[in-house]
């Protein structure tokens, strides 16, 4: 199933289900145990991201090109750093480059993104796909200075400035998706094919992560994973390339859709 959330004509918030042909169908319930089918029309006046995230969790140096391409080491366990839930965007809204906290340096990151459904901790690899929700695509959009230079040697800063973390346009349930690790995925800036790979570069695998992160620690139902960027980002091109005021970013993963967002200053 691919699960949308929107805003009817009501105001209301509601879930809805995409049918092949383009129109959705309202669903009624409760998106972590009870989400239903129905046979009414969604009238969809806004589309929302998809989750309010009750965290959000990333995997840096997640793709063997990408480390490649930034000349860091294959890391021996997942990096991870996290990002405020307030960060979220919808598709088809703008990416805001910072002006009060000012940054020349907002970097594109086309992300499959993980939700889970049960609270779980301690979970095993073999058992981790059990208690995924759905994939949905993901920007991780950065602020390099303050990432790399400006926040201590934090990556927080640079990760959390609102809008940072647009979502969407849906959750694809994992009968759609049984194998996370065998998606095609690319970011287009402008119209042009900026990132191109496949979720098979993953150098810690969907499950991986979600054993590693679980490790003594409680993933609650609706926390956000990040599952890390392939090789194309704006900070490893020469000359660099920073997103602007007037872009246009599409991120693409095979079997959930497209994600765009404009991009316009604070």
């Amino acid at each position: 199933m691919k699960i949308v959330r929107y805003i009817d004509p009501s105001q209301n918030i509601r879930y809805g289900s995409l049918q092949p042909d383009g129109s959705a169908l309202e669903l009624d319930g409760y998106l972590y145990s009870s989400l239903k089918p129905t046979h009414r029309p969604a009238v969809i006046e806004k589309l929302l991201a998809p989750v309010v995230p009750a965290a959000i969790l990333c995997i840096g140096l997640n793709y063997r090109l990408h480390a490649l391409e930034t000349n860091t080491e294959i890391p021996r366990h997942p990096v991870l750093f996290m990002k405020s839930p307030t960060t979220v965007q919808n598709p088809g809204d703008p990416i805001e480059l910072p002006t009060h906290l000012k940054s020349d340096k907002v970097d594109y990151e086309c992300e499959l993104v993980v939700v889970i459904g049960k609270t779980c901790k301690n979970v095993p690899r073999e058992k981790a796909l059990d208690y995924v929700l759905g994939y949905t695509c993901g920007n991780d959009v950065s602020a390099r200075d303050w990432q790399k230079h400006a926040g201590g040697g934090q990556w927080c800063r640079g990760k959390s400035f609102d809008t940072f973390a647009p979502l969407g346009p849906c959750l694809v349930t994992p009968d759609e998706i049984p194998d996370p690790n065998s998606l095609e995925l690319k970011t287009l800036l402008n119209g042009r094919v900026m990132q191109q790979s496949n979720t098979n570069d993953m150098i810690f695998s969907v499950a991986e992560i979600i054993s590693f992160l679980s490790g003594s620690s409680t993933l609650a139902a609706g926390t956000v994973i990040f599952t890390g960027t392939p090789s194309g980002v704006g900070m490893a091109r020469q000359p660099n390339v920073w997103l602007k005021a007037g872009d246009e970013v599409i991120i693409e993963i095979e079997k959930i859709g497209q994600l765009k967002n404009p991009v316009q200053a604070e």
